[in-house]
């Protein structure tokens, strides 16, 4: 399990990076508001058109817009570019952000598959640059302090994680999210989110058995996964994308157990609590926005160290959780178009 970390904040910070926003879809909007919320500098936005560039830009006051991705990565105002573009897309508008010198925040699934994770990373470390997965779960204060009561043995010996993420998406068979091309699934878009948490609290999985019922796109809707620990801790997650479920994790110790409030993987509130059942801690904390503001100050904070990987997520992890999302995706039997 995870040892304690710094504070991933890039509290007094002398000079703040200059972001670009590439892609101006809803996940956009969600992390431009908050940066914009929180003080950090966006200075530039990237669509596959010069008229939505605009319309992004002077909705949320940033000064330049551009028609191509292309001139976004090559912007020698722009310090750190935030990928927000559909799943299939991530690697190679990340590897286009790389190539042009820049830092990189790519929105999860960090990419489509292992195979481009690892591309990512490796001309990432090759140009002495940060690319970190925008799992912005992570970063948030709640999950903070859940990683420090584990790593404090607070619960004990902690055996297993419960978690789900059940939404209730649009069926239309051509929206995103049930399209095969664009990577769509329950799997990519929710499940990974608990998937990456019991990465957070075990590290890597020893076993991994996976069931799924698919959409008629021949997306997956409904996964359920166990992953199985070398000591016989044990993951049990649900993901679907068809009925809404009540969102809730539980880590469960020996001793006592974190139960995370809906909706866990969001900023909200969390119980410890003993074996006999009674709370010995509440955590609640108010977080300005959304909380994606996290994520960039984490960013800022490893450029500003000078170091390319962090101890909370770094590269080579986001690398290894496409490994068990793969892994999954053949068990399900769920291939993408090009695979």
């Amino acid at each position: 399990m995870r040892g304690l970390a710094a504070p991933p904040y890039a509290e007094g910070m002398s000079e703040r990076l200059r972001w670009g926003i590439l892609g101006t879809g809803g996940i956009a909007r969600a992390f431009t508001s908050d940066l914009n919320l929180t003080g950090f500098e966006v200075a530039a936005v990237g669509s596959r058109t010069r008229q939505t560039a605009e319309a992004f830009a002077a909705e949320f006051g940033i000064p330049r817009a551009h028609g191509s991705y292309e001139e976004l990565a090559a912007d020698p105002e722009v310090d750190a570019i935030y990928v927000s573009t559909p799943h299939p897309y991530h690697a190679e508008n990340a590897l286009l952000a790389l190539a042009h010198g820049k830092h990189v925040l790519v929105e999860k699934p960090f990419t489509l598959n292992a195979a481009e994770a690892r591309r990512v990373v490796d001309l990432a470390e090759a140009n002495g640059l940060v690319v970190l997965e925008a799992m912005w779960t992570r970063w948030l204060p709640h999950m903070v302090r859940v990683r420090e009561l584990v790593a404090s043995g607070a619960l004990g010996e902690v055996r297993a994680l419960i978690a789900d993420h059940d939404q209730r998406l649009p069926l239309d068979p051509a929206h995103r999210i049930q399209n095969p091309a664009l990577g769509g699934g329950a799997l990519l878009d929710l499940g990974i989110y608990p998937v990456s948490f019991a990465w957070d609290v075990f590290g890597a999985p020893a076993s991994v058995h996976a069931i799924s019922s698919p959409t008629p796109t021949g997306v997956d809707r409904q996964t359920a996964i166990i992953l199985g620990y070398p000591d016989g801790e044990q993951a049990v997650i649900h993901t679907q994308l068809d009925a809404r479920g009540p969102s809730t994790a539980v880590v469960v110790g020996t001793e006592a157990r974190i139960e995370i409030d809906p909706v866990w993987y969001t900023p909200t509130s969390f119980s410890l609590i003993d074996s006999a059942d009674a709370v010995l801690e509440r955590f609640e904390q108010q977080v300005p926005g959304r909380g994606m503001q996290f994520q960039a100050a984490e960013l800022e904070r490893l450029v500003a160290d000078g170091v390319t990987a962090g101890e909370i997520l770094p590269p080579a992890e986001s690398v290894a959780i496409m490994g068990t999302l793969d892994e999954i995706r053949r068990q399900i039997g769920l291939r993408y178009p090009g695979e």
